[in-house]
């Protein structure tokens, strides 16, 4: 007899999850796209490494396959650390970059203070000069070119490593090769021409060491960019970041009365937890008792604190403001709002736009080029007037001028600043697709319930056509549509405490609903569908029909054994920020469309109320994707408004999409912005603010293409000494930092 073995347990497989990593070692967009290719080479990895967060995002893996990713990275040359799924987005492993450039910018400038002053006294006044000065001020250089400029070496060590070229190539370049330059000339003595021009003339014979001060000047010059570079992005990340300090840190947790505080990361969904007056909301929830007046201005931009009772929603990260408040936790940690805006607003950073794809291709393009053009500068002096210090310095001039840091810097800065300034006005930009289709589209379609209106229908009035008494009108109505989640559904059912059950239900999408109650066969719906069942409309239900969609009303039929007995008439309130909204987006010049499944009469009646340009009524829900590709096709570029699930595809659809944070999560996901602000005018605000941050990245790469190409041709004729050309690079970068900081300043017109 034998016994059986029991099976083996299954193996339950891993599900792809979003993996963090913070890298180590950047120091320009191309280190992020070398890093960002080694990664997708994993199979099924999705990467997306941002340069100015220093992070990388890898979606499609199981957290098993983090080894890996690690081991991808420091193949490329990089360090990676894998981030803590709880840990706070504001902490990372690495050292701070700024912190470490800064060490490096003072011993520079500590050394290159008296070494230029002694180097440059001595080799201009030959009288001056001492045994052995030159040696002194190869000593004072060395720590400057070999340790203060290491970042920039060591980033070509890897580039030549992997075959590639960075904007760190030309610099390192540029640096060894004065200091070499002088060391050789001072060692050998075999050039005793007079040095470069300097402004009033030329050096004098031997003074070939002030290429030590080249060296370390411009190595001065370049950490004093690049540290005032890291301080922007710093800068401007801490904007983005924001949202993430809004959450908060502990929260006190009720348990049959009494209070715990535990860590927010602790809480469970579900739970009940109590926010005292100026307290943050730790978590998205209902609220079980108590009232209070919460600040949401911080998360949504709203400047008036909104009035909360039992059974309202609160959101994480918003504040109670005047009374203590008792709430059921429904939404805990990454599914909350907040962080979801957060999230979303990070991987907008991450996601580069088109142009700076192209910029990425252009530099990898162009730095061979300068290396090829400065060789040829240094020949062409050689031949055109023997001068050996001459054309060194001239080719100097183009590595050094040449360097692209601004053509990196212009996209990232700009987005990441103008991706942090629409997150504390309302607006989420989930990505650059974003940006750049705000820059070409001519008209916005706005969805009616939900968006213009507050999405609440309420039964304004029933008029009784055929003998039936209201209250039994009002009793069928609530029982067919009980189960529905339209609004106008919703209304219907809500005008009744407890509706009748009822059988052979039947939802008629876009159209009503039918059933059997009891003995009768009712039928609810609009004129098609009675004009579909062949059910005749009476004169007095058409009269009333008419009075309400001219006042912009919605009237529903009820019908009954195929007999119209009654007109259900709703209102749902516009909202009063809708007119002001309106006007806004035309001020911009773009045209406005009122895309809704109401009849003629009753959308033209809130067209025509809101001054909207266009209507298109009738549309059913699974239209509204069809009438923006109509659209499209006659040649408009379409920004679409929307906020419910029969949005989404029409939102997908658009070149633009807007979801109202209110609306369904799926159509947050379809959408390209999410408005969190309730007033409207965040519509006109969003394409701005995105306009204007397009014309910032454009702006910045004009002044950094058009700088590269005015200086390099300068530099080759000897118009540029090494010394100016440094600081000319050092100054470019900032200037476009400077430009992207101006973002911040952007207000809104509707607060």
């Amino acid at each position: 007899m034998t016994t059986a073995r029991p099976l083996p347990a299954p193996v339950e497989e891993e599900q792809p999850t979003r993996i963090e990593l913070d890298i180590g070692g950047m120091t320009c967009a191309a280190c992020a796209t070398r890093i960002e290719k080694k990664l997708n080479k994993i199979d099924n990895a999705q990467a997306i490494v941002n340069f100015a967060t220093d992070r990388a995002v890898i979606t499609g893996l199981p957290t098993s396959a983090t080894p890996d990713l690690v081991q991808a990275v420091k193949k490329a040359g990089y360090s990676a650390t894998p981030v803590p799924p709880d840990a706070d987005p504001n902490e990372t492993g690495r050292p701070d970059r700024a912190r470490a450039l800064l060490k490096r910018l003072l011993v520079s400038a500590l050394i290159t203070l008296p070494l230029g002053n002694l180097g440059i006294v001595l080799a201009l006044v030959p009288d001056l000069r001492f045994p052995g000065w030159e040696w002194v001020c190869v000593a004072l250089a060395v720590p400057v070119v070999f340790w203060c400029a290491w970042p920039f070496h060591r980033a070509t060590l890897r580039n030549i490593r992997h075959g590639a070229f960075s904007m760190d190539t030309l610099v390192s370049i540029g640096v060894l090769a004065a200091f070499f330059f002088a060391v050789i000339t001072i060692t050998f003595g075999f050039d005793d021409q007079p040095g470069y021009w300097i402004g009033w003339g030329r050096t004098p014979a031997g003074a070939d060491s002030m290429y030590l001060e080249v060296s370390s000047v411009v190595t001065t010059f370049l950490l004093a960019g690049r540290y005032f570079e890291a301080r922007a992005r710093r800068s401007a990340a801490d904007v983005l970041g924001a949202l993430n300090d809004l959450a908060a840190k502990t929260v006190r947790v009720v348990v049959e009365d009494r209070e715990f505080e535990i860590p927010i990361e602790k809480l469970q969904s579900a739970q009940a937890f109590s926010v005292r007056p100026g307290e943050t909301i730790a978590a998205d929830g209902e609220v079980l008792d108590g009232m209070s007046a919460v600040d949401t201005s911080m998360m949504t931009g709203e400047p008036v604190p909104a009035e909360i009772g039992r059974g309202s929603r609160v959101l994480g990260g918003t504040i109670a403001l005047n009374g203590r408040l008792l709430v059921r936790a429904v939404a805990v940690g990454g599914r909350t709002q907040l962080a979801q805006m957060a999230q979303l607003a990070e991987q907008a950073q991450a996601r580069k736009a088109r142009v700076q794809r192209l910029v990425d291709r252009v530099v990898s393009i162009f730095v061979p080029v300068v290396l090829v053009i400065a060789v040829v500068t240094f020949f062409g002096w050689l031949a055109a007037n023997g001068s050996v210090s001459g054309g060194f310095s001239a080719a100097i001039s183009v590595l050094i001028i040449a360097c692209p840091c601004a053509m990196g810097l212009a996209t990232p800065t700009a987005l990441m600043v103008g991706v942090g300034r629409a997150g504390q006005l309302g607006i989420v930009i989930k990505g650059p697709e974003a940006l750049e289709a705000s820059g070409s589209i001519d008209t916005v379609v706005l969805d009616k319930t939900g968006t213009l209106t507050d999405g609440e229908m309420t039964l304004e009035s029933v008029v009784a056509t055929a003998g039936v008494d209201e209250h039994r009108l009002r009793s069928w109505a609530a029982a067919l549509e009980s189960h529905s989640e339209h609004p106008i559904g919703r209304a219907l059912a809500g005008a009744v405490e407890q509706p009748e059950s009822i059988s052979n239900f039947q939802a008629l999408v876009g159209l009503g609903a039918s059933g059997r109650l009891g003995d009768h066969h009712l039928l609810i719906g609009n004129s098609t569908l009675m004009a579909d069942r062949s059910i005749m409309i009476p004169e007095a239900a058409q009269h009333a029909i008419e009075v309400a969609e001219s006042a912009g009303r919605t009237a529903v039929l009820l019908a009954a054994d195929s007999e119209v007995v009654g007109v259900l008439v709703l209102a749902d309130r516009i909202k009063s920020s809708a007119a002001e909204a309106v006007t806004a987006i035309k001020d911009l010049g773009l045209t406005t469309v009122l895309l809704t499944g109401d009849n003629d009469r009753a959308a033209t009646a809130v067209g025509d109320r809101l001054g909207i340009d266009r209507v298109i009524a009738g549309v059913l829900p699974t239209q509204k994707a069809e009438r923006i590709a109509a659209l499209q096709a006659e040649g408009h570029k379409v920004a679409m408004v929307g906020d419910g699930i029969n949005d989404a595809t029409a939102l997908a659809t658009a070149d633009l999409g807007l979801a109202v944070l209110s609306g369904t999560d799926i159509a947050l996901k379809s959408a390209d912005m999410i408005l969190v602000r309730r007033h409207l005018g965040v519509i006109a605000d969003a394409i701005q603010l995105a306009r204007r941050t397009l014309r910032t990245i454009r702006g910045n790469l004009v002044w950094a293409f058009a700088y590269n190409v005015a200086a390099i041709p300068l530099a080759a004729a000897g118009l540029l000494n090494p010394l100016i050309a440094g600081a000319a690079m050092s100054l470019s970068s900032v200037f476009v930092v400077s430009n992207s900081l101006r973002l911040r300043s952007f207000g809104s017109r509707s607060r």
